[in-house]
C-alpha cells in the first residue's frame, strides 16, 4: 500500500510556502518534507537551481525554527545534495505527467521513503561526519547511482 503523505498538489505548495517564507513551523518539516520541497522545487520553480539554492533556503530555515547549522546538527550537503539527485532522477523517469503529490507518494513508496536510505551508499560515520555536512562527500559503501 503506498503511504500518501500529502493529499493534493495545494497542500505541498501551502508547505512550500511555509518553507520559504519561514513560517512552516519545525514539526512539519519531515524527511517526507525535503522531498516535496525537492520536488516542488524541480517543477514549480524554473528561476532556481535546486543544487545552488536549496542549501540556502534549509539554512534559512534551520535557523528561522532555532535551529543551528553545524558540525553536528542542522544543514547536511551531503545528504541535501544526494536527495537532489534521486529526486531529479525520479522525476526524470517518469513516463507520464503527475500532480506534486502524486509524484511525491511514488517517490516515497520507493527506497527513499525511508530516512535511512542513504546507508545503502554511505557507511553512517562518513555520512553524519563533519566533512559530509559541509561539503559533498563521495558513498563509501557502494556507488550512488543518481
Amino acid at each position: 500500500m503506498t503511504t500518501i503523505y500529502y493529499a493534493s498538489d495545494a497542500e505541498i505548495e501551502t508547505l512550500c510556502a511555509g518553507f520559504t517564507d519561514l513560517t512552516l513551523p519545525k514539526e512539519a518539516w519531515t524527511h517526507a518534507a525535503h522531498f516535496a520541497g525537492a520536488i516542488w522545487l524541480l517543477r514549480c520553480r524554473p528561476d532556481m537551481v535546486a543544487e545552488r539554492d536549496m542549501p540556502g533556503m534549509i539554512r534559512r530555515y534551520n535557523e528561522s525554527v532555532g535551529g543551528v547549522n553545524s558540525d553536528t546538527s542542522g544543514y547536511h550537503e551531503t545528504i541535501t545534495l544526494a536527495s537532489i539527485r534521486a529526486a531529479r532522477a525520479f522525476l526524470a523517469a517518469e513516463t507520464a505527467p503527475r500532480g506534486l503529490y502524486e509524484s511525491h507518494a511514488a517517490l516515497m513508496a520507493g527506497p527513499c521513503g525511508d530516512k535511512d536510505w542513504l546507508l545503502a551508499y554511505w557507511s553512517r560515520d562518513r555520512l553524519m561526519s563533519a566533512e559530509a555536512r559541509r561539503t559533498w562527500v563521495e558513498p563509501d559503501v557502494a556507488p550512488f547511482p543518481f
